[in-house]
């Protein structure tokens, strides 16, 4: 049984996931089995107890497929970030004020994203809204998406995003 057919077979539906390999490093040649192979990558979903099932079927997976091949494994999981869960009703109010200040044509609901974030943290403690500002500017050529090596910002977008945190604390009670 391979792996994707064991996470589909057991992911709840209407759960994203991912799970990328992103470096295999095994020291063999063309005619050599190597003797250890390494395997490293990430998986991320938008549910902490499907992670934490997920965890289990990619250990028992690969120690299957290693008492296959009459040898061992270790598995080593780092948890990694939590998801990160935005309070409904807190971002319901949030969305509101950055309409009232930015106006509605600036605003803009975004797909889900399976990045990893240390902000989930707080919001597992208090109800928490994370949202994205925009600090690019066509106009001036400032386009690099972010963990770029040619991220920029406009820093005139510096003053507008720190008004706007001002407008939602103040507007919060």
């Amino acid at each position: 049984m391979n792996l994707k057919k064991e996470f589909n077979k057991n992911k709840p539906q209407d759960t994203p996931s991912v799970l990328a390999s992103e470096e295999i490093l095994a020291d063999g040649r063309t005619n050599i089995i190597p003797a250890e192979t390494k395997i490293e990558g990430t998986f991320r979903t938008f549910s902490e107890e499907w992670r934490l099932k997920a965890h289990e079927i990619i250990i028992k997976k690969a120690a299957a497929v290693a008492e296959s091949s009459k040898g061992s494994c270790e598995v080593r999981i780092d948890r990694g970030y939590p998801v990160l869960i935005n309070n409904a009703e807190l971002t319901e109010k949030t969305k509101q004020f950055a309409i009232e200040f930015l106006g509605s044509e600036n605003v803009v609901d975004l797909e889900m994203r399976m990045t990893a974030e240390d902000f989930a943290y707080f919001a597992q403690k208090i109800p928490s809204v994370f949202y994205r500002f925009g600090v690019g500017n066509k106009l001036k050529n400032i386009t690099s998406n972010l963990h770029t090596s040619t991220f920029d910002i406009d820093e005139d977008s510096l003053r507008t995003a720190t008004g706007l945190m001002a407008w939602i604390a103040i507007n919060q009670f």
